[in-house]
């Protein structure tokens, strides 16, 4: 492996290298007929003419005694410039502290890390973009996942409030659902402390961590990539925005909710949601990233307090609708107290278009088996999203029905059927080229980077969807 990374096109490497032993054999050449000219034209004194020999190796036979320098000259030659190379770049290798060799840091240096199948930009917070996340490290893309800052319940509150930084609890399960690491470290991220009357009540060690090393390190976003080695992240973690952020609510009633935990404890129907500050500035390599993806989820989560507020962050929606990625907004498989009680899947959609604008997503994947959702305790006030009306939207998005819920757990997403559906998505889209170009021109049309999508569904679904 290491081998073939030194000699794929376009390291900047075989050239230098050839280069060099060129240089070598010149300047051999030129000292070894300065040496042959001094050994036929001078007389050496009788008592130094047998060391003479001995060292020009007389003694034996050619051509083996030419294939013996060659050899033990190249073979010097190989571990001296290794060795050297070594040496020079091992306090910056020491620096990196990642294990990687020489060969794969240049690689990624030019070919980027891995070369991944897709770039995958998952947007959201909460459980349902962990579970997501857990889904998509199994396959071979490169994951960055952009988490909302509204959290101020809990432990990630009370470290917002008390050290003045965005709230770590969404960055930090996104984290641990990324991790390589050994089990015993991610659930050491996760393990909360009992509530027994101490300070330490009911925070979790991973959002310590992630307070601490911000202390530290002196920057939030230093400290999520510090935590990031810590855990072995197959991916990229970053928050929408690193200003101190609050969600609003203005509700049905008219009343106006400060407070993402607040929100969803009201109990009331949602009328819309904003941020204060209303327009806050996004993270730069967030929008970065949504710019060169080529998948854009958004979702699963909670669509009030979790996958909408990062829309509302100034830059984000209109990065995703110039972003030339197939994007994707996953509705939840069920209805959710104090968000979307009553929520159908079309209600899902209207509510993110009212709120970011029309035609942000290109897809909009659907769960289309509601039998586990009918095992739910009907006292919890959570039933299976329904697809009713789904046909409404086939003016502006595609439709896309999957079997994506939990069977052990109905309330969430399956994080291998979700991963794979949205791979199995992109892959069709790319192979689309008509498709694409058509969408591209209309883009180019609208001069705004907003995508149309295609009104297509399934004509074994549609049954589902007039029920």
């Amino acid at each position: 492996m290491q081998l073939r990374k030194w000699l794929r096109p376009g390291m900047f490497i075989k050239r230098w290298i050839l280069l060099l032993m060129l240089g070598l054999v010149i300047s051999s050449l030129g000292l070894a007929m300065g040496l042959a000219w001094i050994y036929r034209n001078y007389d050496f004194p009788h008592r130094i003419s047998g060391l003479v020999q001995a060292v020009t190796l007389q003694f034996i036979p050619h051509p083996y005694r030419e294939m013996l320098m060659l050899t033990v000259g190249g073979t010097l030659v190989v571990i001296g410039f290794f060795q050297l190379s070594r040496s020079l770049l091992a306090p910056f290798l020491e620096q990196r502290g990642d294990g990687q060799g020489l060969a794969e840091i240049i690689h990624a240096h030019r070919f980027g890390p891995n070369e991944p199948a897709f770039r995958v930009v998952a947007i959201g917070g909460g459980t349902g973009l962990s579970t997501l996340l857990r889904g998509l490290k199994a396959h071979d893309v490169a994951i960055t996942a952009i988490v909302t800052m509204g959290d101020d319940g809990g432990s990630s509150g009370r470290l917002r409030n008390d050290f003045r930084i965005p709230p770590p609890g969404d960055i930090r399960n996104c984290l641990v659902a990324l991790a390589d690491a050994e089990p015993l470290m991610s659930d050491l991220f996760q393990f909360r402390f009992p509530e027994i009357g101490s300070p330490l009540d009911g925070h979790s060690f991973g959002n310590l961590f992630i307070t601490a090393m911000t202390q530290v390190t002196g920057s939030f976003e230093r400290a999520v990539a510090e935590s990031s080695r810590v855990l072995a992240v197959r991916g990229q973690v970053m928050p929408s925005t690193l200003e101190d952020i609050t969600v609003c609510a203005e509700m049905e009633d008219g009343e106006i909710v400060r407070g993402e935990s607040r929100i969803t404890a009201y109990r009331g129907r949602i009328r819309r949601v904003f941020l204060d500050p209303e327009r806050p500035v996004a993270y730069d390599p967030a929008l970065i990233a949504i710019l060169s993806a080529d998948l854009i989820v958004l979702g699963p989560g909670s669509l009030f307090t979790s996958v909408i507020p990062n829309v509302l962050v100034g830059g984000i929606a209109q990065a995703i609708r110039f972003s030339r990625a197939v994007k994707v907004y996953v509705c939840n498989v069920t209805t959710q107290r104090g968000e979307t009680e009553g929520f159908r899947a079309v209600d899902h959609v209207r509510a993110l278009y009212s709120h970011a604008g029309e035609r942000l997503v290109d897809y909009v994947l659907v769960n289309n088996n509601i039998e586990p959702g009918r095992r739910i305790d009907p006292s919890l006030g959570i039933t299976s999203v329904s697809l009713d009306g789904l046909d409404q939207l086939q003016a502006t998005v595609r439709v896309v029905l999957r079997d994506l819920v939990n069977a052990e757990q109905p309330m969430r997403h399956d994080p291998v059927k979700l991963s794979e559906a949205l791979i199995e998505l992109v892959r069709e889209a790319r192979n689309r080229p008509f498709a694409a170009e058509q969408r591209e021109s209309r883009v180019a049309r609208s001069g705004t980077g907003g995508h149309v999508g295609v009104p297509v569904v399934a004509e074994s679904h549609r049954r589902i969807i007039r029920q």
